[in-house]
């Protein structure tokens, strides 16, 4: 008789990569030309001269210390925000993308999106970048009309938007998003719809058409303009949806619209609960582990103290409570059109959809929630007030 003890196995990489979710990566460029009142993104208003190597060198050295986390897993997609990272040069981005790549794998099919201003286009830089490996470009017009672009505080002109486009398509990239705003300064319905006749003629594979609204420590907190009146608003949006569905874009989020098989899939990533590492001043990151821990991270936030040598990248990290792993996955996935997927959430949150039957049932009573067999999916009206049908989900 053999009295020794049969340990098992310890799980195989493969086995670990297919209990975790899928993993991106969020790279985060501080600088701009110059802050836009209504941004509260952590954005810095650019030096004549920009530090590049430095700053690369502290990206790579802030991934390192995430590498742990990798757990084998390709990266499906990276991006690139801020600020404005089309102020970098193609030379300091391909470094950081070989050294990223040196790293971490790459999916196939990876998907690489670069956010950029089009008063940062030259035709030269951008024909660059693509050949850099980067495939998807985000462009942030954000308004075509002279009076609505000064009132933004944006540095771009509206030809300069269309002419941003064309540039995009001659430099190789067939697949681009364009970030347009709504409910602008003394916006009426037909400048709306204008703005949005504008972007769809520039035919981009992917329209982000999101309502100005006025965040804390901003300008427009401080010094709020004269926005539209809320039924002018209504009139906007719908509108506007009916306009986007007519020339082929399906909306899949609360602002995101798609050509077919365009659909963002880093944001999808972020919206279904997956996996990404933040690297980069004041970038966040959601981390899960093999033994079930989920892990948001957040990065020191000011530039200069993010290349201070003797600082860490990381300034905090928080482990999620199994309570609060609901609340946490649905204010992602209620934001897209096809709702929480029952067997999705169970996936990530390790609970049967059925947890949420009381609060389930009070969304549905208020019209905020409609519920299918083996989904919830938030209704016009859900998706309109989606932090008041949230407040049913928190612990």
């Amino acid at each position: 008789m053999n009295d020794s003890l049969i340990y098992p196995a310890a799980p195989s990489p493969s086995q670990v990569r297919a209990q975790l979710p899928p993993l991106a990566l969020y790279i985060h460029i501080p600088w701009c030309v110059r802050k836009c009142p209504y941004c509260d993104f952590n954005s810095h208003a650019a030096s004549p001269v920009l530090p590049e190597e430095e700053y690369v060198d502290a990206l790579l050295a802030d991934l390192d210390q995430d590498l742990p986390t990798v757990y084998s897993r390709p990266l499906s997609s990276i991006f690139f925000g801020g600020g404005t990272p089309s102020l970098f040069s193609a030379a300091a981005l391909g470094r950081l993308l070989a050294g990223v790549e040196q790293r971490i794998a790459f999916a196939p099919d990876i998907e690489i999106t670069l956010e950029a201003n089009p008063g940062t286009f030259e035709q030269d830089k951008f024909v660059a970048y693509r050949k850099l490996g980067i495939n998807r470009l985000s462009i942030g017009i954000q308004s075509f009309q002279p009076q609505k672009l000064e009132a933004l505080g944006r540095i771009h002109t509206g030809d300069e938007a269309l002419r941003a486009a064309e540039m995009a398509r001659r430099a190789g990239f067939d697949n681009f998003n364009l970030d347009l705003m709504h409910g602008l300064p003394d916006q009426s319905l037909e400048e709306a719809l204008d703005d949005l006749r504008q972007a769809i003629a520039l035919a981009p594979t992917h329209l982000s058409w999101y309502q100005l609204t006025l965040e804390p420590n901003t300008v427009f907190w401080n010094q709020p303009p004269v926005l539209p009146e809320d039924d002018i608003l209504w009139d906007i949006q719908e509108a506007g949806q009916a306009l986007l569905a007519e020339h082929g874009f399906s909306q899949y989020e609360v602002s995101a619209y798609a050509r077919p098989g365009k659909a963002a899939r880093h944001n999808l990533n972020y919206w279904s609960f997956g996996d990404f590492i933040g690297i980069g001043a004041g970038a966040h990151g959601k981390l899960s582990h093999p033994d079930g821990r989920i892990v948001r991270t957040w990065k020191t936030r000011l530039p200069k103290d993010y290349l201070n040598p003797a600082k860490q990248f990381k300034a905090g990290e928080k482990s999620l409570a199994a309570d609060e792993l609901p609340f946490e996955f649905l204010m992602n996935a209620l934001r897209l059109t096809q709702g929480v997927d029952a067997e999705l959430f169970a996936k990530r949150t390790g609970l049967p959809l059925q947890s949420l039957a009381a609060a389930r049932a009070e969304a549905e009573q208020k019209g905020l929630l409609q519920v299918e067999p083996t989904r919830l999916v938030a209704t016009a009206r859900g998706q309109l007030f989606l932090n008041d049908l949230l407040q049913y989900f928190l612990v």
